[in-house]
């Protein structure tokens, strides 16, 4: 069966059943390969994508129900060549360690950021809690998400709430 959904602000054409997950066609139709297959269930949130604002696990999500939705990809993030601030964030913190995890945590960091730009180190955690990283490099995580919302809404945040995260 043939679908027509909008990724990336792009409308893009798949031929699949419509209850195969949302996460096989962006990675093996699109080619868009920074949501990761993880657990499979929706548990781990490496799939994780943004429909409509919302950060949801795209290895659960069947491409029938993408019906008038828009979904945003990691890929979509820099802007001609640019890293988002989320991105750059990661990379100076060093908030990756095998980097498995990252698209999900910055996936799921982008929504929290939209709708919360200044948010509580307990606000990050919280919205992060269900996503995993094996390394354990959530403190880093969290000043990253940190990091990028203090150059997102260009606030003068001193290093000392940054560094207040234990490494």
């Amino acid at each position: 069966m043939g679908f027509t959904i909008n990724v990336n602000g792009r409308a893009r054409s798949a031929e699949a059943a419509g209850d195969t997950p949302l996460l096989y066609v962006l990675r093996n139709d699109f080619g868009l390969n920074g949501a990761k297959y993880g657990c499979g269930v929706g548990q781990c949130g490496a799939c994780t994508v943004m429909i409509d604002g919302k950060a949801t696990r795209s290895c659960v999500t069947a491409l029938s129900s993408m019906n008038a939705k828009k979904v945003m990809t990691l890929e979509s993030l820099s802007d001609g060549g640019k890293m988002h601030p989320l991105q750059q964030a990661f990379i100076e913190e060093q908030a990756a360690q095998c980097g498995y995890c990252a698209n999900g945590m910055i996936m799921t960091a982008k929504a929290l950021l939209d709708r919360t730009p200044r948010p509580t180190e307990a606000q990050i955690r919280k919205a992060l809690a269900a996503n995993f990283c094996r390394c354990g490099t959530h403190n880093r995580i969290v000043r990253a998400v940190q990091r990028a919302a203090n150059q997102m809404v260009g606030g003068t945040r001193t290093a000392a709430v940054v560094e207040g995260v234990r490494a």
